[in-house]
């Protein structure tokens, strides 16, 4: 049992999560973009870019969203005119995500500017270990 707050690995995780939270909502800032946004708007354009365009159940699993939080947060992309939601053909319950010329050229600029802030946070530890132990928190065990 962690006696002190430094002992705790899930403290220590906690503000670490802190942290990497508001240096991505710092770097997004300027291109009016919520880090949820960017996620959703980065897994769309990459999923497009891979074929078809996903739709928002394909997209909440990759980004391991909610899927009725990702729906709310695709009408703001919408909205922004960032993506269209359009009826996929095979199954019309669904709604295919489709990333728009504005949120195409949005996209890139977005994962740049979150890769200069990752690149930054994640500095002063050592980029194989870190990924390594990111690999191993994220995986569903």
């Amino acid at each position: 049992m962690a006696l002190q707050p430094a002992e705790s690995p899930g403290f220590l995780l906690w503000h670490a999560t802190l942290r990497w939270q508001r240096a991505m909502t710092a770097a997004l800032a300027p291109l009016d973009l919520t880090h949820v946004q960017f996620v959703l708007l980065a897994c769309a354009w990459w999923a497009g870019r891979q074929g078809e365009p996903p739709n928002q159940l394909t997209l909440a699993g990759q980004a391991g969203t909610d899927v009725k939080m990702t729906s709310a947060v695709l009408a703001a992309l919408e909205r922004k005119g960032l993506i269209r939601r359009e009826t996929d053909p095979r199954d019309t319950r669904a709604k295919r995500v489709a990333v728009t010329e504005r949120g195409a050229a949005l996209a890139p600029q977005a994962i740049e500017a979150v890769e200069h802030a990752d690149a930054e946070f994640f500095r002063p530890v050592k980029a194989p270990d870190a990924l390594e132990l990111l690999r191993q928190l994220a995986a569903d065990r």
